[in-house]
């Protein structure tokens, strides 16, 4: 069954209120194959997010790919949030080309969810990244990050 979206979404943008305010849309959230997941979120083109060449700004570009990782982790791993907090740990990100107008950022789960819960289960704290490709509407990729998360136990 594939996990929620509207619930997702809601769930994201209540917890994070920024990303609310840069107008950030979640398009999917779909399982893949073996044991992952997959995001993806919209940036619509706003002349409030633009730098000084009228493309989303860098810091959009890298809320946007943060928001989608965010959004894999808590569909892979929402079961577990009375037991664990998902906290990012560190990111790097390569701004490749320039970016203009609506960009879309694609999350996918680094490592398999059920090797992450097992982890948790067996009282570690489990780190794990989420590569992140930012991409035009047409497909060009602008921006490659990735967010490294961990499940913090309660």
């Amino acid at each position: 069954m594939s996990p929620d979206v509207h619930q997702i979404e809601a769930g994201l943008l209540q917890a994070v209120p920024f990303a609310r305010t840069l107008g950030f849309e979640l398009v999917e959230v779909a399982p893949e194959e073996p044991d992952g997941m997959r995001a993806v979120v919209r940036l619509p083109d706003s002349p409030p997010t633009h730098n000084h060449v009228g493309g989303p700004h860098a810091g959009a570009l890298f809320t946007l790919g943060e928001t989608a990782s965010g959004a894999v982790v808590l569909a892979a791993f929402g079961q577990l949030l009375d037991r664990a907090v998902p906290l990012a740990v560190r990111a790097e990100i390569r701004y490749r080309r320039l970016a203009m107008g609506t960009v879309r950022a694609t999350a996918r789960l680094g490592r398999p969810a059920a090797e992450v819960t097992a982890e948790l289960e067996a009282g570690e704290r489990p780190e794990f990244p989420v590569p992140i490709e930012i991409t035009t509407e047409d497909g060009t990729v602008t921006t490659e990050m990735t967010v490294h998360w961990t499940l913090k136990p309660r």
